[in-house]
């Protein structure tokens, strides 16, 4: 039950991180005359910060070092940042394939590979170790 609330807030922290990453990538693909790759890369890293900073507190509870946590999903992004956005161009641009639904794709890819990696890798070691997951855990065991 607990791991199934920790999926559930990452997913709603993940789709308000999704929300402002599809509202950024419109605003550029509309109002800029950028191809695809730049609009998505400027959206995915404003997307990448809000949802690293809400789900580290509010779903795994990490007091983990976070300059550590943070090279982890560095690492993460590495990998996903470059291919995603080679892949989102291809298809956008060579391809012709609709950018939104290419953005979308590349949003539902990350969000699973994201929380598995979160999950075991990034915070695995620390989760619940917060001050205040610990004290919401005592509080349920005294009841």
């Amino acid at each position: 039950m607990k791991e199934a609330l920790r999926f559930l807030k990452f997913a709603i922290f993940s789709a308000s991180a999704g929300l402002i990453e599809l509202g950024c990538f419109t605003l550029l693909n509309e109002i800029t005359a950028w191809s695809y790759w730049p609009c998505y890369l400027i959206a995915l890293l404003l997307s990448v910060l809000w949802n690293f900073t809400l789900n580290r507190k509010f779903t795994f509870h990490a007091a983990t070092n976070i300059p550590v946590a943070m090279l982890k999903a560095l690492a993460y992004y590495a990998v996903f940042t470059p291919l995603s956005t080679l892949l989102g161009d291809y298809l956008a641009e060579t391809l012709q394939w609709n950018e939104y639904l290419v953005t979308i794709l590349n949003m539902v890819i990350n969000f699973v590979t994201e929380f598995l990696y979160q999950r075991f890798f990034v915070f695995g070691k620390s989760i619940d170790s917060d001050k205040s997951a610990s004290r919401s855990a005592e509080g349920k065991q005294n009841r």
